[in-house]
């Protein structure tokens, strides 16, 4: 899969091919049967397989002091997604042009750029200004311009929709086995570890931190965990995942203890699998308040992850 950043040169290497389009926040099963029936067509006219799609997300745009939480950074979508048969992975930076740009605009562009032969979309599928335009004006737009639209009905479970906010409203209320199913894998965080404070190392439990930057996660509290990345297999920990109250902290962190590890993980790219919410953030009076609740949730996670 390759990368292609902006408009310069992209019709060059994708033109003729079939389009997705869309944040694909998650690539939870919804997405997934978007791209297996991209693939159909790509196959059956041995065209190139492209996704469009947008960074920063548009609502992350739109609402930059209070941003919607993310499943996936633009580089855990990037790992996924390498696995999913694209030939390209087409990225534009959504700012003020792309947000005024009116929806008729929008498909000219599409049209203009790679020429696309089919277009597939979900059904609840937006775009241009406001979000002006359905998919029923990019079916439209496209009989004028020359491609088919394919719009995909929802797909459900158990009787309900998938979307990346029910995934987001599982996270939250610490469903993570519903998350898991609707995601088609458990939900997990991955990141490059930090060096840190070694306040954790100070009190006995040394931790791998993972900065959020400037990503909203869709939890918060003290979790069970499995590590990858580290050990030919997952290893088991406890993980803290907030602005840890009791130090004063102000930024997100998430920090990893591993259990019955010894050794240093600073620049090594880890994922971090949540399994199961322990309990919400709280502050401590003491250091030693703090050191002996850490003590256990560790025991808890342990009895989870062995359960």
């Amino acid at each position: 899969m390759e990368l292609v950043r902006g408009l310069s040169g992209s019709g060059r290497r994708g033109e003729g091919c079939v389009l997705t389009i869309g944040t694909y926040d998650g690539i939870h099963l919804g997405h997934q049967a978007l791209l297996a029936r991209l693939h159909e067509h790509a196959a059956r006219r041995g065209a190139a397989a492209v996704l469009l799609t947008f960074e920063p997300t548009p609502r992350e745009y739109l609402a930059p002091n209070d941003p919607p939480p993310r499943l996936t950074s633009l580089r855990e979508r990037w790992r996924i997604l390498s696995g999913a048969g694209l030939d390209y992975l087409w990225l534009l930076r959504f700012g003020e042009a792309l947000r005024n740009l009116p929806g008729e605009d929008f498909a000219q562009l599409l049209a203009r750029e790679l020429r696309p032969r089919v277009v597939v979309i979900g059904h609840d599928f937006r775009f241009g200004r406001h979000g002006e335009a359905t998919a029923a004006a990019l079916s439209a737009a496209g009989t004028r311009l020359g491609f088919e639209v394919d719009v995909l009905a929802p797909v459900t479970l158990d009787g309900e929709r998938i979307s990346s906010s029910g995934v987001r409203a599982a996270l939250a209320c610490g469903d993570f086995e519903r998350a898991r199913r609707w995601l088609g894998r458990p939900w997990s965080m991955r990141g490059r570890v930090m060096q840190g404070k070694r306040l954790g190392r100070d009190l006995g439990f040394p931790t791998a931190n993972l900065p959020l930057e400037r990503r909203r996660a869709p939890v918060a509290g003290i979790f069970a965990v499995r590590v990858h990345g580290v050990a030919s297999a997952a290893l088991p920990g406890v993980a803290s995942l907030g602005t840890r109250p009791t130090i004063g902290g102000v930024e997100a962190l998430l920090e990893v203890h591993l259990f019955d590890f010894c050794g240093e993980l600073y620049g090594r790219e880890i994922e971090v699998e949540f399994a199961a919410k322990l309990r919400d953030e709280a502050r401590f009076a003491t250091l030693e308040a703090l050191t002996a609740q850490m003590q256990r949730d560790a025991a808890d996670a342990r009895r989870v992850l062995n359960g």
